[in-house]
């Protein structure tokens, strides 16, 4: 009989699933986080629904688009709403109109807000979003096809 080392557990290939493209140590994570290329970035980008919206699609986050209206939760903008002006991805960052600072020189800059600190409000919906939403539908029973359904 093996020994196991102290708090560990006996796993066997069977009992845990593994995806091949996917690797665990924090180290790599990180560093596919920071070196992600754009079109990785606008999964990672996603913002949550609020509840209404949850209901209605039985979508839990999207990710983020250029015309959808906002609400900021946390940090010092919280419980302001607007319009997505821009999805920065290069600073995994999104523009929402009337959230803007003042420079020293009167010039107006844009706050960048993190996606994952606001809740989507208002979906600005297109064929691809409503595709994407009925894809990513948790209600919808996906699998093959019964006796039932073939007749």
């Amino acid at each position: 009989a093996s020994r196991i080392g102290r708090g560990a557990q006996p796993t066997t290939a069977a009992a845990m699933k593994k995806k091949a493209t996917v690797s665990s140590p924090r180290r790599k994570s990180r560093r596919a986080y920071f070196t992600a290329p754009s079109h990785i970035r606008r999964k990672l980008m996603s913002a949550p629904l609020t509840k209404e919206l949850r209901e209605k699609y039985n979508v839990r986050s999207l990710p983020i688009r250029r015309d959808d209206e906002v609400r900021i939760c946390r940090g010092h903008y919280h419980d302001r709403e607007g319009k997505v002006t821009q999805v920065y991805r290069k600073k995994w960052r999104i523009h929402i109109e009337r959230v803007t600072r003042d420079k020293a020189n009167g010039q107006t800059v844009p706050i960048g807000i993190h996606p994952s600190k606001v809740v989507i409000t208002k979906i600005r919906l297109d064929k691809d979003r409503k595709a994407l939403l009925e894809r990513k539908n948790r209600a919808v029973k996906k699998g093959k096809y019964t006796e039932t359904d073939t007749k």
